[in-house]
C-alpha cells in the first residue's frame, strides 16, 4: 500500500511531477511588463533629470536583447 500524498502534489510513475503551473511564468512576465510600461510611458511632465535613466535603462535593455 502506498503512503498518501499530499492533495496539492501530482505524482506520476517516475516521481513528482515537476511542471509550473501557467500563473507561476504569466505573473512574473505581466510584472515586468508592467514595470517597463510604467517606466517607458509618458509621465505627463516635461524633461526631468530622470527620463536620462530611463533612457539608458532601455538602451541596456535593447543591447542585451538578443534580437
Amino acid at each position: 500500500m502506498s503512503a498518501p500524498t499530499h492533495p496539492g502534489i501530482r505524482t506520476t510513475t517516475t516521481g513528482v511531477d515537476t511542471r509550473l503551473p501557467w500563473w507561476a511564468l504569466v505573473l512574473p512576465a505581466a510584472a515586468f511588463l508592467a514595470l517597463l510600461v510604467l517606466m517607458a510611458g509618458p509621465g505627463g511632465a516635461e524633461a526631468t533629470a530622470g527620463e536620462l535613466a530611463v533612457g539608458r535603462v532601455l538602451e541596456h535593455l535593447w543591447q542585451t536583447l538578443p534580437l
